[in-house]
């Protein structure tokens, strides 16, 4: 299969412009979704269309309007959530590699098609992709795996670079950072789109040369130091043994920190799951989930109960919940962590 991709992307460049295929670059607008990106294009440069938006904008292969002989490589957005566009594309032509780890369901037989999809809760899209190119790009798999809260997974990838403590903190932030900045429900939200800090870390093989010397790093860390700083004053709605509820008042603030402050809680309280509610204007509520980090199950499942909901086993959402289902949520919040 790869053989082939590479002698079709040979030939397609020897042809005039007009006729070459066109690639897109379709991606989730997290860390993990950023650094899988980067790590293959570090390995294989290429002129690309790029496709992404917030972290929670994973309906992504709608907005692709390709053509027979073009090529979509699809990173960290559910193949069940896109199902249908992807055989759109599949039918148009268009071939397609695709890399999650986020619940795939049933995926369409096609010779046009690679996909390298594992849900397992300790993965994420990053370290496949860092498997698919034999660890060429390492650091940037170990700063996504910290991104997407998976510090033992991080710290394991990270063996073969025999990093210092003070090394693995930095990548720790800097993924953290990334994910941070890909929260919000609007791209206006964000301190950057995903596409412009993916263009900003384009240029750094090496993290760390990123970390000292961009501009935009600096900007990220001051704003996230000041919006962690207000989320760790909220009061929680519901504190039990098993679960914990925090309710947020619909800010931009509030829209670009839940992600990772949700990451912070289930760090601090590994046997708890829990709930980060935002009250929207239309009655309707915003969740982040996230699975008690000593049990990632569940989280997924939990949501996809209600309107809006998806995500992995460890970390997931409901982006629209109306508020009459708030009793629900609960009582099948605790039903699912607290047997």
């Amino acid at each position: 299969m790869f053989a082939g991709f590479t002698l079709l992307l040979a030939f397609a460049r020897v042809l005039p412009k007009s006729l070459q295929m066109r690639h897109f670059d379709v991606f989730n607008g997290d860390a993990d979704g950023i650094c899988a990106l980067h790590q293959l294009r570090l390995a294989d440069p290429r002129e690309s269309e790029l496709i992404t938006g917030v972290k929670r904008d994973i309906s992504l292969l709608k907005k692709v309007h390709a053509k027979a002989g073009d090529h979509v490589t699809v990173l960290d957005i559910s193949l069940d959530k896109n199902r249908d566009d992807l055989v759109r594309l599949l039918q148009a032509g268009v071939t397609a590699q695709y890399f999650d780890h986020h619940f795939a369901g049933a995926i369409p037989d096609s010779e046009q098609l690679d996909t390298q999809i594992n849900i397992d809760a300790d993965v994420c899209t990053s370290l496949l992709v860092n498997d698919h190119l034999d660890g060429a790009h390492l650091a940037w798999a170990v700063t996504a795996a910290f991104g997407d809260n998976l510090f033992d997974s991080a710290r394991a990838a990270a063996a073969p670079l025999a990093l210092s403590e003070m090394q693995l903190a930095q990548l720790e932030y800097l993924g953290t950072l990334m994910n941070y900045n890909g929260y919000g429900v609007t791209l206006d939200d964000l301190h950057f789109t995903p596409d412009e800090l993916y263009r900003a870390i384009r240029p750094f093989a090496d993290p760390f040369a990123f970390i000292t010397e961009s501009d935009v790093y600096a900007k990220m860390a001051e704003g996230y130091a000041s919006d962690i700083a207000q989320a760790r004053e909220l009061v929680s709605e519901i504190e039990e043994d098993a679960i914990k509820v925090i309710l947020l008042p619909d800010a931009a603030w509030t829209r670009r920190v839940s992600g990772v402050y949700g990451n912070e809680l289930a760090r601090s309280a590994p046997d708890r799951a829990h709930a980060l509610m935002t009250v929207l204007p239309d009655s309707q509520y915003r969740i982040s989930v996230r699975a008690p980090l000593n049990n990632k199950t569940g989280a997924d499942e939990l949501c996809m109960q209600f309107p809006t909901g998806g995500g992995r086993k460890a970390a997931a959402g409901i982006n629209a919940m109306p508020a009459d289902m708030f009793d629900g949520f609960i009582d099948a919040f605790r039903s699912m962590y607290g047997r």
